[in-house]
């Protein structure tokens, strides 16, 4: 009972963050910019400052043990943040949270792929099927989202993709996820006063990106660690496929989106196909 409390307050601090960016960005309140530098900011002090609190509360904790991470994992924070942001200036919020999503789950599959995994056939079958999905989302048409948008938000995906890739098999997660912010809040401190200097940010703006980082992003993350030694990977894996669709319904009601037959039809695609892939893949390991 208490992992699944855990799991579902995390899918909605990772589906807050499509929601609050694009309440910030939709309405010009703040720079996309100055937004993902407070927000790494933010989630860089709260990280830190739990991280901390824990190590001194260890005994024996060695000396700075509370910051893991790495400028690996710091870089691909910081280039996910970024292109999330601007894409999300141009993109709604549930075919963003998609296409974010699917960019996550294809992406990995690739680098899986390279490494030299060779899955099963099923697995190829539902990647193919979310992929075509995904191109029927993005395809031209006066629903379609602007396409400099989702390329970025692609971007985004497969950056996210390569953080949890470098990630992988974290013995410490808190620590590494507090140290990569940490690493990134300096590019933050640089973005902010970039931001602030393209265009004064309006009270609102700040407020959200505030929220996005210290509640969404820092508490959410710690959140979802303390949920996923519970959780199997298929699981954990899977439990996602929720995300894009409280975004969705989070943009319908907090910003007043449409919810088009493109999208429905796109995220049966996308969620079915990824769902079908992470089974097969999942029951080949067993």
């Amino acid at each position: 009972m208490q992992t699944a409390l855990l799991t579902t307050i995390a899918m909605l601090a990772f589906a807050a963050n499509s929601v609050l960016a694009r309440l910030a960005l939709s309405t010009a309140s703040i720079d996309p910019l100055a937004y993902t530098g407070i927000r790494l900011t933010a989630g860089a002090l709260v990280l830190a400052a739990i991280a901390g609190w824990r190590a001194r509360g260890a005994r024996g904790a060695a000396p700075r043990a509370w910051l893991g991470g790495g400028w690996a994992g710091a870089f691909s924070l910081a280039l996910y943040a970024v292109t999330f942001s601007i894409a999300y200036v141009m993109v709604p919020t549930g075919p963003g949270a998609l296409i974010l999503f699917a960019s996550v789950q294809i992406g990995m599959l690739a680098w899986a792929v390279w490494r030299g995994d060779r899955p099963a056939p099923l697995v190829w079958v539902g990647m193919a099927l979310a992929f075509a999905a995904l191109v029927y989302l993005v395809s031209p048409g006066l629903v379609a989202p602007p396409l400099a948008g989702a390329a970025l938000m692609a971007v985004a995906g497969v950056a996210w993709g390569a953080y949890c890739l470098v990630g992988r098999g974290s013995q410490s997660p808190l620590a590494d996820s507090a140290g990569n912010f940490v690493r990134g809040a300096p590019a933050g401190v640089v973005l902010i006063a970039v931001g602030v200097l393209r265009m004064a940010p309006q009270l609102e703006g700040v407020l959200l990106a505030l929220a996005s980082g210290a509640i969404a992003s820092g508490l959410g993350y710690i959140i979802w660690y303390s949920a996923l030694p519970h959780l199997s990977r298929s699981r954990a894996a899977l439990v996602q496929l929720t995300v894009p669709a409280i975004a969705a319904a989070g943009g319908v009601v907090f910003i007043g989106e449409a919810v088009t037959a493109r999208l429905v039809i796109a995220t049966a695609g996308i969620t079915g196909g990824v769902a079908l892939a992470l089974l097969a893949s999942g029951r080949r390991r067993a």
